[in-house]
């Protein structure tokens, strides 16, 4: 019956075949009309097809291995929040303040503070140190650094305290800080701190600011509204935040319409390559120079105080205690009792003890038959034929002998004769680049001059 079906089906398509080639026009308007007929003609080619029942079946079966069963707590484990805070230690600090101010509640943290050591040693009580805590959603210590930089020589300290399954363990690490430079420009209206204050430039590099330019300009004095400066210098990190300033890597500051320039260069050693700003164990010893290659490091310093104030200078005046008209020989500064005094420069020192109105003295000879006096000092830190250097600290202020203050009493004397100690700075020789280190110098010379190119932009109305 079935096989009867289809070959009437072939028989019947093979006969409208031959009908539409002789009648194209009429079996297309048949057609159409048939696709008008809705139902009746669907069901009439429906019926065409074979039984469904008479279609052959089977059966396939396959083993599904099922996904891993996730533990939903496991999952939340993961997406467990932490918090980052950050904040600078005060002398004032205890393990409950210091946390709290973190934004902690954590008495099993705090009791390791106060129990630990290293903690006690390197962060209770310590002002300064940059301190960053992680921290649970619940506001418990999971991990706290602290880092500080306790000495000049470019290394930091790290303090990790870290919260284990057996509670908390602390270290403390030594690591080298990285260096990066910043450009800053400023204009004098008041003093040189209110400046470079209104440029955030750091105390420490405004200090270096005055010293590299001290043999040129008095800045007690001199200094006038609408001086300029620029200044590129070094910001040391650690761990990628800020720990404390370096070096001054070039400046210019222009003073009552001059221009005065520097940069920090290092001589290579035995050919060695060279940079203002690259401290190595090939380079010699480095300094400061005008961009024409005359050193700024004169014999002496023109101030044995990094910064402060003249009150009295070298000339005539009317004697506190004496009450009588004398020739002042020498320069008073005023500073705080315990502020640092330094030698202007290297020599012997000739004299340290008490003598007479001078109350605490020392009195260090130099070559060329000069010495330079520090009197009314409140300690003394060197001794008698100690050998020193320019710059090494040799007392403090203070108001000993005949002082009506705390002040340092300084002077200069050359083959015994008083002399004006800023004049005899100024005058002082200065030593020029050598010759062998001339092509280094010039071309970090050139990179400078670029610099101050750039930083002349950053000033409104600064000349050119």
């Amino acid at each position: 019956m079935k096989y009867r079906l289809i070959q009437a089906a072939q028989d019947a398509f093979a006969s409208a075949a031959g009908l539409l080639k002789r009648h194209p026009k009429q079996l297309t308007t048949a057609l159409t009309a048939l696709l008008l007929g809705g139902a009746g003609a669907t069901f009439a080619v429906a019926s065409l097809a074979p039984d469904a029942s008479d279609l052959p079946m089977r059966t396939i079966v396959e083993n599904v291995t099922p996904l891993p069963f996730v533990n939903q707590d496991d999952g939340r484990q993961v997406q467990t929040m932490r918090l980052y805070r950050s904040d600078i230690t005060r002398t004032s600090d205890t393990a409950e303040s210091l946390l709290k101010r973190l934004g902690l509640y954590d008495p099993q943290a705090a009791a390791f503070f106060r129990a630990d050591s290293v903690v006690q040693q390197t962060l209770m009580g310590r002002a300064g140190r940059n301190v960053t805590v992680e921290a649970s959603e619940s506001n418990t210590l999971l991990k706290l650094s602290a880092r500080w930089s306790p000495e000049d020589d470019g290394m930091f300290k790290r303090l990790t305290v870290e919260k284990s399954a057996d509670g908390f363990l602390s270290r403390v690490e030594t690591l080298p800080m990285t260096a990066s430079s910043r450009l800053a420009s400023g204009t004098i209206q008041s003093s040189l701190f209110a400046a470079t204050d209104d440029a955030r430039i750091p105390d420490a590099i405004a200090i270096q600011l005055a010293e590299i330019f001290a043999g040129d300009i008095d800045f007690h004095r001199a200094l006038r509204k609408g001086d300029q400066f620029s200044v590129t210098y070094e910001t040391l990190e650690g761990d990628g935040e800020p720990m404390r300033a370096g070096r001054v890597l070039n400046a210019e500051f222009v003073n009552a319409g001059k221009r005065y320039q520097a940069m920090w260069f290092q001589e290579p050693v035995g050919g060695a390559g060279s940079s203002a700003s690259t401290a190595s164990h090939t380079l010699s010893k480095g300094g400061y120079y005008t961009l024409a290659g005359e050193s700024l490091r004169r014999a002496f310093l023109a101030s044995p105080m990094e910064f402060s104030r003249v009150t009295s200078g070298f000339k005539m005046r009317f004697h506190p205690i004496l009450q009588t008209w004398r020739a002042h020989l020498g320069v008073d500064y005023a500073a705080p009792i315990g502020t640092p005094v330094r030698s202007v420069g290297d020599g012997v020192v000739e004299f340290a003890g008490v003598q007479n109105g001078f109350g605490n003295m020392v009195m260090v000879k130099h070559r060329n038959n000069s010495a330079t006096v520090y009197a009314h000092l409140s300690r003394i830190n060197v001794r008698g034929g100690q050998s020193i250097s320019q710059g090494q600290n040799v007392g403090a202020v203070g108001q000993t002998g005949w002082a009506t203050g705390p002040h340092l009493h300084f002077e200069f004397r050359v083959n015994g004769a008083h002399k004006d100690p800023q004049m005899v700075a100024k005058q002082s020789e200065s030593v020029p680049v050598a010759a062998t280190a001339r092509s280094a110098f010039n071309q970090a010379a050139e990179q400078v001059r670029a610099q101050f190119a750039a930083a002349a932009q950053m000033l409104p109305g600064s000349a050119q």
